[in-house]
């Protein structure tokens, strides 16, 4: 794509729309002229959090006009120290992800430049595009495609009037359904897609592509619904002893910091953050979660999305949350923490949880939620239900 005043990854003319946020547009023209009159203090890294999504996308730019790295975090956090970083580092992305632990992230250009093309011609998203903004910029999800939108020369926008595209997660997709909102393609991510929800856009009219990746990772593989998720272009997937490893041009440079994460790199450069993974007979890819949501229940070891994706499929569950509570004997039960409609039959969700789950999978303690806790970006923070169930500050009653 080309550059609106020689600012790299601005793809549109300079009179074309460029952002709408809080009923105010930009046109290319003038958000290059943004970029180019903000003043950066200092001579290292450029802090580019700000609530206010068209400050930090400036800020952003400006950094990498600069040659400078440029971090985004939650502003409602305490600033993150870094300390060095490589050499090459345009972004210092820092997530929560669901278990709430701050994790930064650094990566160089290229690792998020190499993936636009390919997510471009995947998706069908061109330059006429009026892209809708669903989330914070501080989450990667949003933060690439509200970049990736700027290198399209699209309209990246806060309106969902008149958008023919969003970038969301599952939970989100389905309010928009709810609300009466079909755009022509919706990208979906950050958490597994349930089919049920997938058909209803569908049938919608809604082209659904839907992809897998993390922080660290980026893309790994990717779906145009209904079919099943296979490995981004560019991307080496292997599964070894059912853990998903990756190796492609998209891998981040790694942790700063004292931001400890997942993330483990082997010789062959193949990496991983642990998330569970097999693969069917005609070479597809089923994502099962994170190690860390592996409960080991009695000698078995049961995978809480697999649970969560069972309960979600029953009438009346709006949202599921399971996880592992300790027990004397066996080491650990499964619970399961679900916000339900008016209509739910709590009757009805448990046989159907039987039906469709072995034995070691049902769960032993049922829970209701007014409001399960979330992420920024709309995920179940499911290491915040544990914890704050263990010491009671969610309020919860038995699913009678």
């Amino acid at each position: 794509m080309g550059t609106v005043s020689g600012i790299p990854w601005l793809g549109g003319s300079i009179d074309d729309p460029a952002v709408t946020f809080y009923g105010r547009t930009r046109t290319y023209g003038q958000l290059a002229e943004r970029i180019r009159a903000t003043t950066l203090s200092g001579d290292g890294p450029v802090r580019a959090t700000d609530p206010d999504p068209l400050v930090t996308l400036t800020r952003l730019y400006a950094a990498m006009a600069a040659g400078r790295p440029a971090i985004v975090s939650d502003p409602a956090r305490a600033p993150v120290r870094t300390g060095e970083l490589p050499a090459d580092t345009f972004l210092v992305a820092v997530t929560s992800g669901s278990a709430g632990k701050p994790r930064a992230v650094a990566r160089t250009a290229r690792s998020w430049s190499d993936s636009f093309a390919p997510l471009a011609e995947l998706t069908g998203l061109t330059g006429t595009d009026k892209v809708l903004l669903t989330g914070p910029l501080h989450a990667t999800l949003h933060l690439f495609a509200a970049v990736h939108t700027l290198w399209l020369g699209a309209h990246l926008t806060d309106e969902r009037r008149h958008a023919t595209a969003v970038h969301c997660v599952p939970s989100v997709l389905g309010e928009l359904l709810d609300q009466g909102f079909a755009p022509r393609r919706a990208v979906v991510a950050g958490a597994a897609l349930p089919e049920a929800k997938a058909a209803g856009a569908l049938a919608a009219g809604i082209d659904i592509v839907e992809y897998y990746g993390a922080t660290e990772l980026s893309f790994v593989a990717a779906r145009r619904a209904p079919n099943r998720l296979r490995p981004f272009p560019g991307v080496e997937v292997d599964v070894r002893h059912g853990v998903l490893w990756a190796r492609s041009p998209y891998l981040a440079s790694g942790y700063v910091g004292d931001h400890p994460g997942p993330l483990r790199v082997a010789d062959d450069g193949f990496a991983t953050v642990g998330d569970l993974a097999g693969t069917t007979p005609d070479g597809g890819i089923i994502i099962r979660g994170r190690a860390d949501a592996a409960i080991n229940t009695g000698g078995s070891t049961v995978i809480a999305e697999d649970v969560e994706a069972a309960l979600m499929t029953q009438p009346g569950v709006v949202a599921a949350a399971v996880i592992g509570e300790d027990h004397p004997r066996f080491g650990a039960t499964v619970t399961a923490v679900l916000e339900v409609s008016a209509e739910a039959d709590p009757v009805a969700i448990k046989a159907g949880a039987r039906r469709l789950l072995g034995t070691d999978s049902v769960p032993r303690r049922w829970l209701l939620t007014d409001a399960l806790p979330r992420t920024t970006t709309g995920k179940i923070a499911r290491g915040l239900v544990a914890s704050s169930v263990a010491d009671g500050t969610l309020p919860t009653r038995p699913l009678a």
